[in-house]
């Protein structure tokens, strides 16, 4: 069972930068696709980026092209997201997820099978 826990959100000022992180347990992450997807107070949940098993394959959503990036360390079980030029737009609890298999997408948050608690992220002058 795999076991994914999120850090790295706190409050900015709109302009500025995060670093998320996605720290998995319990298997090992090369087995797994990673997404970060969001959730804005009244809104449904959307997906922000994924990385494939072995980072061949990125997507971002429209969004945060440009602004945010992700990428993965499988030795040490870990998946980061660095955003940078935050909006308050951004602002949401972001979650990690993951899903045994080759590619990635974030169209479809129910493709993906283990999820973390959650991190906030506040985007706020």
């Amino acid at each position: 069972q795999l076991q994914i826990v999120e850090s790295g959100g706190g409050g900015v000022q709109p302009g500025g930068s995060l670093r998320l992180s996605c720290v998995v347990s319990g298997s090992t992450l090369a087995y797994y696709a990673v997404g970060w997807f969001r959730q804005a107070p009244g809104k449904e949940r959307e997906g922000v980026s994924c990385v494939s098993r072995t980072s061949g394959t990125t997507n971002y959503a429209d969004s945060v092209k440009g602004r945010f990036t992700i990428s993965r360390d499988n030795a040490k079980n870990t998946v980061h997201l660095q955003m940078i030029s935050l909006k308050p737009e951004d602002m949401a609890v972001y979650y990690c997820a993951a899903v045994r298999g080759p590619g990635c997408s974030i169209k479809d948050d129910e493709e993906y099978d283990y999820w973390g608690q959650g991190t906030q992220v506040t985007v706020s002058s």
